[in-house]
């Protein structure tokens, strides 16, 4: 099943401290076994994304022997009285991928629902944003040369087979996208050199760096990239806050006394500390998770006619990450992507039920939560309205 495999398959492997004691710090090896990575990705579903999608670069392309292959070796300008689109043009893809180049799809979350389910739990799991990538090459070549990523990555192999070599940490430790140093050098030595085989899936955190080559068969492999939230990021949110402090408003007294500017700079300093006690690193947090998106996805025709679902419809919860329940009064209320929602607090069991199990029938909803189900279609009608669930 490809909606818990991280947040039950690959978490049974690794430990339930992984979170704790290794994410984003530690390179990990696991092998989760070709099964359960089997139905995320498959050369028919591949075809079939290529074929259907219009997929071009720069989400799709091709790099060989770490530089890019030109775009107009593998694609053409089609409609050109109608409007000009790219399209990638089969012989050419062909041809550039038996003299050893490798193709990446950025994004194919978005493309492919196994993946996404993928991602999903990914991100309940880290609970941050994350994005998946496609990575195809035969032969013994390779797309990039050696080098780290600006984000953390779970690399899912899911046919064939690929050799790995990760050097460990650089000289510069956690560096960022947005970084006064990219020049930094790689470690000597390497952390894990192996082949990776399907099912077999690595942890690579951001700035680690890695050797990747073919081994004469083909590849393909899942990248699932996240960034995760940093002092950086508190910093920046504390800095948006101090617009409504009058003192941070104020011209720097440039032209004043010695003593004028000393007792300014105190002021400022002293309402900084102020902002950073009262706005602290868990209340960003809360915050971040509150504004965390929600999947671009339509429940038609549910939401327009707003007919009652039946004990047997399928209700799916939205949200990625569940939000936090707070009573206010006689009524729960709920923040999903920055938006807080409202509901009689008969609805606060069938939430926390949407929120822990995210797939279930509105009767299994009903039974598990302990509503009524005539209770429980009321909500549901009035939670797929606000877009928190969809039916089918």
């Amino acid at each position: 099943m490809t909606d818990r495999l991280f947040t039950e398959t690959l978490r049974a492997a690794l430990g339930d401290d992984f979170l704790s004691t290794r994410l984003s710090s530690d390179f990990v090896f696991a092998d989760i076994g070709a099964e359960a990575v089997r139905h995320l990705l498959t050369f028919e579903d591949l075809n079939e994304i290529l074929g259907t999608r219009g997929l071009a670069p720069p989400q799709l392309r091709l790099h060989r022997q770490g530089a890019p292959v030109p775009a107009a070796r593998y694609t053409d300008t089609a409609g050109a009285s109608t409007g000009a689109r790219t399209v990638v043009r089969p012989d050419g893809l062909y041809r550039e991928l038996r003299e050893g180049a490798s193709l990446v799809l950025d994004g194919i979350d978005r493309l492919h629902p196994p993946i996404r389910a993928a991602t999903d739990d990914l991100m309940r799991l880290v609970r941050e944003r994350a994005q998946v990538n496609l990575y195809l090459i035969w032969g013994s070549s390779h797309g990039f040369d050696t080098h780290w990523d600006d984000h953390d990555t779970f690399i899912v192999q899911v046919a064939g087979t690929k050799h790995w070599q990760v050097h460990g940490q650089g000289s510069r430790p956690h560096p960022m996208k947005v970084d006064s140093d990219h020049a930094h050098t790689p470690p000597e030595g390497t952390v894990w050199e192996g082949v990776l085989r399907p099912g077999q899936v690595l942890h690579v955190p951001r700035g680690w760096w890695h050797t990747v080559t073919g081994t004469g068969d083909v590849s393909m492999h899942l990248t699932f990239g996240f960034t995760r939230a940093t002092g950086m990021d508190w910093a920046r949110a504390l800095l948006e806050r101090l617009h409504d402090v009058e003192v941070f408003r104020r011209d720097l007294p440039r032209f004043a006394s010695d003593e004028e500017r000393r007792k300014h700079g105190h002021e400022l300093l002293r309402r900084l500390a102020d902002a950073a006690e009262q706005h602290g690193v868990d209340d960003f947090l809360a915050e971040r998770d509150a504004r965390f998106p929600r999947r671009q996805s339509f429940a038609l025709p549910w939401a327009v006619e707003g007919a009652a679902p039946g004990e047997g419809t399928r209700v799916e919860f939205v949200p990625i990450l569940a939000p936090a329940l707070e009573r206010e009064g006689d009524q729960v209320a709920v923040a999903v992507s920055g938006r807080r929602y409202r509901f009689p607090a008969l609805a606060e069991p069938v939430l926390a039920v949407l929120g822990r199990d995210r797939v279930l029938t509105v009767g299994e909803l009903a039974e598990r939560s302990g509503t009524p189900l005539e209770a429980t279609v009321g909500v549901v009608r009035a939670l797929v309205r606000h877009h928190l669930v969809l039916l089918s």
